[in-house]
């Protein structure tokens, strides 16, 4: 998550399949146009004993002359002591003398921010420079998770304490004006042992008197500043890029923690290498990766803040380490403009989650990635609760996660397919070396590509990202016929007919053609009419069409043509959870209780029955919660939908043809119920009641695999059962 400074902000960060997704934050009051060049001098110490931060800001503004007032926000557990107005000596130096002017403070109901509004003198100048001395508590320690499948760790406005210092943009620890871009020199103070991480360039760092001082420079305009501090152990090394760049790599570990320093300064300059290729050199002096005391994915200006948690878990994945450092240059350094959609995520996304893939030719993963965009959207947005990727600003669940992150991605891989690899890279260099330091919007993205690829790309935006929905296309007709190809040789002439379904889209999509001999792949462009035809002359008699195999184009899909998962089975409408245990104190009880407890819009249409006569509920999905005194019974009523692909035994199981057992094995697996078409069975089955311990407690992060095998807890072995394709045979026409 790139974070940004925040009033008002309701911010929600999710779990899915075990990392940490992104959200954002957007400010809820208007920036104030007529003030501009804000620049920070602020000098600031922190008493984790006591919650406390003592601190002064010298805020340099320039103002319109006609301005008479100045609002800043501030945390409403700050108390202003003063603020005056500094003139300066004629001369233009360092002397002058400060004097105290007026101000009012408001506090608007349920803000976790006060605004402070102070009056300036009518004789003003165009610069002026107000000193604002305060002090106070920030002190709410973060909450603990709340949900099923969603936990809060950034729910807290910011925190002082003994386990660590969590000072953001949104923490509103500073004088803040709605809207602005500054710079900074901040100093701070912390008590002698701890360590200070803050955005930008540390200058300096001294130690007296039991206390440690450390002052930091952002010289670059930036949304916000923000401090981290804890008892790190800190390790570096310099970083040289293929331009001859130098930025320091550092990690700030927690003790336990500290001995995955390599790994993570490895993985760093990793990605630096590959990424400054595509973006341009790296916005900032440092990158460090920093642990945090409460679980967080957080991408700053320098720096990225992980929950401990991550750190252990080995969090240098793309979508995870990757993720917040190509946030450095998308959301940290082009920042999205206030009030208008959020491309942010939907990039960075597109970059780091599928792209490093395509980049370190892992074919197999890219299509993942593919496929998991796809079926996020066509599992958690429903037609009639569908939205443009314009209007996406947050993440507040999963709907919010397919439109803004996942549809958003794949418009930045349509977009690439449309105007070509070489004009694409050219223009999304372009794109960052142009804002840099300054708010792009969706129409900004449009103009600079437009731009670059010398084409009219209004079609694009305004069919992809200003319109919700997704085509619907199938495959009605495919036919063929002998024919004579030039030099008198023996061809076939494929007829190929493709139907939209609702609205027609402007598209291109892919076909594999298996012929006799051999496979291609063809492309048909589609109108904006409801049925469209191509034609192809091949060398072989074709024997059948799939429609885009290798899941290219973004398009809604039955949920039969999804593969089975669990999340097949939290998304429907209807569904059941079947106790097919007899022990009470089984861990899989905790996961009826959580289901039934939690007032998800999901769980309150969950029903939950008991296994019996071998009877399941005739419609709907349904999860089948097993222990292995019932495993027989199970047996009998998953066979008709899984057919062979799964046998449960009493020492194990076997899925796929591979046995697997032990007492601490147990799998999770899916099938589409073959009397119920866009439903699922889904089964949780343990050997022993351990087995499952573990794993009742992050049940619904396994949600994206037809099976995940688990061995005392961990997840040995996952996989993608196929959906049902968009296949036709080829029809042979008489030869005429």
């Amino acid at each position: 998550m790139s974070i940004r400074k925040c009033v008002l902000r309701s911010c929600l960060i999710s779990l899915l399949a075990g990392a940490i997704v992104h959200t954002w934050c957007i400010s809820a009051l208007p920036a104030q146009e007529n003030v501009t060049n804000v620049h920070h001098t602020l000098s600031v110490e922190m008493i984790p004993a006591a919650h406390e931060v003592v601190a002064s800001d010298q805020v340099e503004l320039e103002v319109n002359s006609q301005v008479t007032v100045v609002t800043f926000t501030l945390a409403h557990t700050l108390h202003v002591e003063s603020i005056a107005m500094r003139t300066h000596s004629v001369s233009g130096g360092q002397g002058g003398r400060d004097e105290v002017i007026p101000f009012t403070i408001v506090r608007p109901p349920e803000s976790t921010a006060q605004r402070i509004v102070v009056s300036l003198p009518k004789d003003h100048g165009r610069r002026i420079t107000l000193v604002l001395s305060y002090q106070g508590q920030i002190n709410d320690p973060p909450r603990e998770p709340r949900h099923l499948r969603f936990v809060t760790p950034s729910e807290t406005a910011g925190h002082i304490g003994v386990e660590g210092v969590y000072l953001s943009g949104e923490s509103q620890w500073y004088p803040d004006v709605i809207g602005s871009f500054s710079t900074y020199r901040v100093t701070a103070q912390i008590p002698q042992g701890w360590t200070v991480v803050a955005s930008g360039r540390k200058e300096g760092e001294t130690t007296s008197a039991g206390k440690t001082s450390s002052t930091w420079i952002v010289q670059d305009k930036s949304e916000a500043f923000t401090i981290v501090a804890n008892k790190f152990v800190t390790t570096s090394r310099e970083w040289k890029s293929p331009t001859g760049q130098r930025v320091e790599l550092q990690t700030h570990f927690l003790p336990d923690n500290a001995g995955l320093a390599d790994e993570y300064l490895d993985a760093t300059a990793r990605y630096l290498d590959a990424y400054v290729r595509i973006l341009g050199d790296y916005p900032f002096d440092k990158f460090a990766v920093v642990e945090n005391f409460f679980a967080s994915g957080l991408g700053l200006p320098s720096f990225t803040l992980l929950g401990s948690g991550s750190i252990k878990r080995h969090y240098i994945q793309p979508y995870a380490l990757g993720h917040e450092i190509v946030h450095s240059w998308i959301g940290n350094s082009v920042f999205n403009r206030d009030d208008h959609g959020n491309w942010v995520e939907g990039m960075t996304t597109y970059l780091t989650n599928y792209y490093w893939h395509e980049l370190v030719q892992d074919i197999p993963q890219a299509f993942e990635q593919r496929r998991m965009m796809l079926d996020g959207y066509n599992l958690y947005v429903r037609p009639e609760t569908d939205y443009a990727v314009s209007q996406f600003l947050r993440k507040h669940d999963e709907r919010d996660n397919a439109i803004g992150y996942q549809k958003s991605a794949f418009v930045f891989h349509l977009l690439r397919q449309e105007i070509g690899d070489e004009l694409f890279w050219r223009g999304l260099k372009t794109f960052v070396s142009s804002y840099r330091n300054r708010p792009a919007d969706w129409q900004s993205i449009e103009e600079v590509f437009s731009r670059e690829s010398s084409q009219d790309l209004r079609w694009f935006f305004k069919q992809w990202v200003e319109q919700p929905g997704a085509p619907r296309v199938s495959l009605r007709d495919v036919r063929a016929r002998r024919v004579k190809a030039e030099g008198g040789k023996e061809a076939w002439r494929l007829t190929v007919q493709i139907e939209q379904a609702e609205k027609p889209f402007r598209m291109t999509i892919p076909l594999r053609i298996v012929m006799t001999e051999s496979t291609d792949i063809k492309s048909i462009t589609l109108s904006l009419a409801q049925t469209s035809v191509a034609e192809f002359v091949l060398p072989n008699q074709p024997l059948r069409v799939e429609l885009d195999p290798d899941l290219m184009v973004f398009r809604r899909l039955t949920r039969r043509q999804l593969p089975p998962m669990l999340n097949g089975y939290v998304t429907d409408p209807h569904k059941t959870v079947v106790r097919a245990f007899s022990d009470p104190a089984s861990p899989l009880q905790q996961i009826v209780a959580r289901i039934t407890d939690h007032e998800l819009t999901e769980s309150r249409r969950t029903t939950v029955v008991s296994l019996k006569e071998n009877a399941l509920p005739h419609d709907g999905s349904i999860l089948v919660l097993a222990g292995a005194d019932q495993r027989q019974a199970v047996q009998s009523v998953v066979q008709e939908s899984c057919g062979d692909r799964i046998t449960l035994g009493d020492r194990g199981f076997q899925i796929d043809g591979q046995t697997y057992d032990g007492p601490k094995m147990a799998v999770l697996f899916s099938c589409h119920r073959a009397d119920v078409p866009g439903s699922l069975i889904t089964v949780l089955y343990g050997v022993t009641s351990g087995a499952v311990e573990i794993v009742s407690r992050f049940l619904f992060y396994y949600g994206w695999h037809s099976y995940v095998i688990f061995q005392d807890g961990s997840v040995t072995k996952r996989e993608v059962w196929p959906g049902l394709p968009d296949v036709k045979e080829v029809r042979i026409d008489a030869t005429p």
